[in-house]
């Protein structure tokens, strides 16, 4: 259930299709590859958001990282669950070494134990009430949350 966002076209409406005509998302000075924001975009942003209803807000590292982690320990537990990974040590040394998965939270398998997976299983049923059948809490991810287990209790 992926949402539509019109920006990007009325970016390229506006003539702006990147380094090419030294505007897009960012401006570019001429002969520069270096990007420089643009208020111009900042504008436009906000107009369509306006325009869709969407009341702009920060948004800190305290929902960011949730928000893109849960996922991907969902998609871990998923990997688990049907066997091509035999414990959550093994995603998390392909996410950190492979990745550059920041190694200070252990990788995200590791991580989802920190922060507990009943944590992480009722936000991603949250977020797949909210944005539909991809996001849906893997079988896993379930049961161990309702049994009070963690990713290093699988295969013991």
């Amino acid at each position: 259930h992926l949402r539509y966002s019109p920006i990007a076209d009325r970016i390229c409406e506006q003539g702006r299709y990147g380094q090419k005509t030294g505007a897009g998302w960012y401006r570019y000075e001429a002969g520069s590859r270096v990007p420089i924001p643009d208020p111009a975009i900042h504008d436009l942003i906000a107009g369509v958001s306006a325009e869709f209803g969407i009341e702009r807000r920060a948004i800190g590292d305290d929902e960011i990282v949730p928000r893109c982690l849960y996922p991907l320990v969902n998609e871990g537990a998923k990997i688990l669950d049907e066997g091509l990974a035999l414990r959550a040590s093994d995603i998390d040394i392909i996410w950190m070494h492979g990745y550059g998965f920041p190694r200070y939270r252990g990788g995200p398998m590791f991580w989802a134990d920190l922060v507990g997976l009943r944590t992480v299983y009722d936000a991603m049923s949250r977020l797949h009430d909210e944005h539909g059948e991809w996001l849906e809490p893997a079988p896993l991810l379930k049961r161990l949350a309702e049994q009070g287990k963690g990713f290093k209790d699988v295969g013991k």
